[in-house]
């Protein structure tokens, strides 16, 4: 993706270019296509020196991932400034998950310093760096390799203007990580879309068994997107207020609650494996989609995402399973 380039500003290193602070159309859509994660992996800008407004030697230096969402959020909020933004190669991901690769790393700033000759172009000799890509920056290194000093700005992109007029000074409000509700939906989408791709596959297979006679394959069908609706959007609304810590377990009694309220109002009488079988089966896929959904929060860590999914997984598998014969009890009954 090309960035919103609106001119160029002359520097010692040669032209850089000037970018725009308005979101476009395209950008708008752009923003919505990776809430859906619809070519997620290819929204990027070129990593590289960007101009905000008419920086000078002397003008702050904010650095960004080459995600293009990160980058885009960012400058929206640079209106009126005027400023350098350093874009890292990060392969397309953003700062958080990208500082825990190791992209959006020490070195990383170091080679793009040198790429972008930015000693030539500016005096100032501070870096901000946001917050949620603390843990791949060592700012002693980079001031050891560079002569650049690293200051960690705020989490959000919209505290810039106030951090910046303070003084490079954050408030505790600054620092804090929030995942409130909306920031929760927000990222929702995401395992949503996930989600309905192999979900229009076995809603395909349900249907063919369907109009062959197999009547309990309507409810499952009904039961299988309960099931992502449940894990995806109502478990990111839920999250604080279901009362056990794994994404998984929050997930499993979301997608189970919304089941047994399926089985009660469902006109047709169920047996007891059925009963269960329906009860199971969107509880298993509620707690995978939410399993997912670790990937999303600001509250976890890489170790704590792997023992769960090492813990979870097998149960998940189990009550996949169990479901399956539930459903096939009768006719396994028939030829014993």
């Amino acid at each position: 993706m090309e960035a919103p380039v609106i001119g160029e500003i002359s520097t010692p290193a040669g032209a850089i270019k000037q970018v725009a602070t308005k979101w476009s159309a395209a950008d708008y859509v752009g923003a919505w296509r990776m809430r859906l994660d619809i070519g997620r992996l290819k929204y990027a800008v070129a990593p590289g020196l960007y101009a905000i407004g008419s920086p000078d030697a002397n003008s702050t230096i904010l650095v960004s991932a080459n995600y293009k969402l990160s980058f885009d959020v960012l400058r929206r909020e640079l209106e009126g400034l005027n400023v350098w933004i350093l874009v890292l190669d990060t392969k397309g991901i953003n700062v958080w998950c990208a500082a825990g690769k190791g992209t959006f790393g020490t070195m990383e700033i170091v080679r793009r310093i040198g790429a972008t000759e930015l000693e030539k172009i500016v005096t100032n000799r501070t870096l901000i760096v946001p917050q949620l890509g603390a843990t791949g920056v060592a700012g002693h290194m980079v001031q050891a390799f560079t002569g650049f000093a690293v200051k960690f700005g705020p989490v959000r992109a919209r505290d810039i203007k106030a951090y910046l007029a303070a003084g490079m000074k954050a408030t505790p409000e600054m620092r804090r990580v929030t995942f409130t509700m909306y920031e929760r939906l927000e990222v929702s989408w995401m395992e949503l879309a996930h989600a309905i791709k192999p979900s229009l596959l076995i809603t395909t297979l349900l249907i063919a068994c369907g109009l062959l006679g197999y009547k309990p394959a309507w409810l499952f069908i009904t039961l299988l997107w309960s099931g992502i609706i449940a894990g995806s959007l109502l478990t990111a609304a839920l999250l604080p207020y279901v009362p056990v810590r794994a994404f998984s377990g929050k997930g499993g009694i979301v997608g189970a609650l919304v089941a047994v309220f399926i089985v009660i109002v469902e006109p047709h009488g169920l047996t007891l494996p059925l009963v269960f079988s329906s009860i199971l089966f969107p509880a298993a896929v509620s707690a995978y989609v939410a399993l997912n959904y670790t990937g999303n929060s600001t509250f976890t860590s890489l170790s704590g995402v792997k023992k769960e999914i090492k813990f979870a997984l097998p149960i998940i598998i189990g009550m996949i399973v169990l479901s399956v014969l539930l459903q096939l009890a009768p006719l396994i009954g028939r030829f014993l």
